[in-house]
C-alpha cells in the first residue's frame, strides 16, 4: 500500500499554532444595563452598544484603581454613550467570561448595574472605536446581544423595573 502524499500547505498551517499560555490574568470590570422609557408608547427600551467586531453589548470597562464597581459603572456609561443624567438602581449580577491574549488567558469578571437614564437621553454618543450604539425595544435587545449571560441579566432587569412601577 503506497503512502498518501500530503496535503499541499498542510505544514504551513500546522506550524502556525499559537503559543502556549504562559500566564492568567485576572481583570475585573463593571457595566451597566441602561433603560428608559420611550416617549411614544412608553414602553421600556435598553441602549446596547455595538463593538468593533459587531457584538451587541452593553457599556462596560475596567474597574481602575480606587474606584468601586458602581463607579466603573457609571464612568463607562458617560464615557462610551455620552449619558450623564442617570441613576443606579441596582446591583444586577455578575457575569465571567474568558479570552485568549498572545500567550495570555484572561479571566474577566464584569459586575453589572440596572441604570435608569434620566432627563433628555435621546443626544447618545458612540465612542470612535464603536460600530454603532442604539436604545433598542426588549425584544431586539434580546435578539441582538451577543452574550446569554447579559440576555439573563436583561430580563431580570426587565422584571425588577415592572415590579418597582418604572
Amino acid at each position: 500500500m503506497q503512502r498518501p502524499k500530503p496535503i499541499k500547505g498542510i505544514r504551513k498551517f500546522v506550524h502556525k499554532r499559537r503559543p502556549s499560555i504562559q500566564d492568567v490574568l485576572q481583570e475585573p470590570t463593571a457595566g451597566g444595563l441602561i433603560f428608559r422609557r420611550s416617549k411614544t408608547d412608553n414602553k421600556v427600551e435598553f441602549l446596547l452598544i455595538q463593538d468593533s467586531k459587531g457584538r451587541w453589548t452593553i457599556p462596560k470597562g475596567h474597574i481602575e484603581s480606587g474606584e468601586t464597581p458602581e463607579e466603573t459603572a457609571a464612568r463607562e456609561v458617560i464615557e462610551e454613550t455620552g449619558i450623564v443624567d442617570m441613576r443606579i438602581l441596582e446591583w444586577l449580577g455578575k457575569i465571567h467570561f474568558r479570552y485568549r491574549r498572545e500567550s495570555s488567558l484572561v479571566l474577566m469578571t464584569t459586575e453589572i448595574f440596572l441604570i435608569q437614564a434620566l432627563g433628555d437621553n435621546y443626544k447618545i454618543q458612540k465612542e470612535d472605536w464603536m460600530k454603532n450604539i442604539k436604545w433598542l425595544s426588549t425584544t431586539e435587545a434580546i435578539d441582538k446581544i451577543e452574550y446569554d449571560d447579559i440576555t439573563k441579566l436583561l430580563l431580570i432587569a426587565l422584571k425588577k423595573i415592572k415590579d418597582a412601577g418604572l
